[in-house]
């Protein structure tokens, strides 16, 4: 039991070690993830939250310790007040960051979004900016984020606050 035990591990260090010997720019090449977090949507001091879930996509360069990117993501939510439910939300943007570390990339992020919001039967599309800031861990071709996004879509008086979660694969 014990060799085999052994040698399951040998076979699973042996096999991950060139996933994790990456170039000197781990943070460059196109990515794509999955996410999920807090949604909170609210206007002057009100608001409701819920759950958040979607996926992104995107390509980043390394330039020694600074990183710029674009990326581009779609979301749902469960948030819901009386008639009103946060529905899908496109964005669109930049990022750029500094890695720390060897492996960790601190970043900030701007761009364009666009959330669809129901009031009774009536969907209207919103478009808004963000602005966020996030950690992003390298684990060889695989990485995990925490983000805080804000989103701000004037024409309805809207505010969107969200933490978000994620773990995807660089390419």
């Amino acid at each position: 039991m014990r060799i085999l035990a052994v040698s399951a591990l040998a076979l699973v260090a042996a096999t991950a070690t060139p996933a994790f010997a990456q170039d000197s720019a781990p943070f460059s090449g196109p990515r794509i993830e999955a996410e999920a977090g807090v949604d909170h949507v609210g206007s002057e001091g009100n608001g409701r939250s819920g759950f958040l879930y979607g996926g992104a996509i995107g390509y980043d360069k390394q330039f020694n310790n600074i990183v710029i990117g674009a990326d581009a993501e779609i979301t749902g939510a469960t948030t819901k007040q009386g008639g009103v439910e946060a529905g899908r939300d496109l964005y669109v943007g930049g990022r750029a960051g500094f890695v720390v570390g060897g492996s960790t990339l601190v970043y900030g992020k701007a761009g364009y979004t666009n959330a669809r919001v129901s009031f009774g039967n009536d969907g209207q599309n919103n478009d808004g900016y963000r602005l966020g800031a996030g950690v992003e861990r390298n684990f060889g071709r695989f990485f995990g984020k925490v983000e805080y996004r804000y989103s701000r879509y004037e024409k309805i008086d809207l505010n969107r606050d969200q933490v978000v979660a994620g773990v995807g694969v660089r390419f």
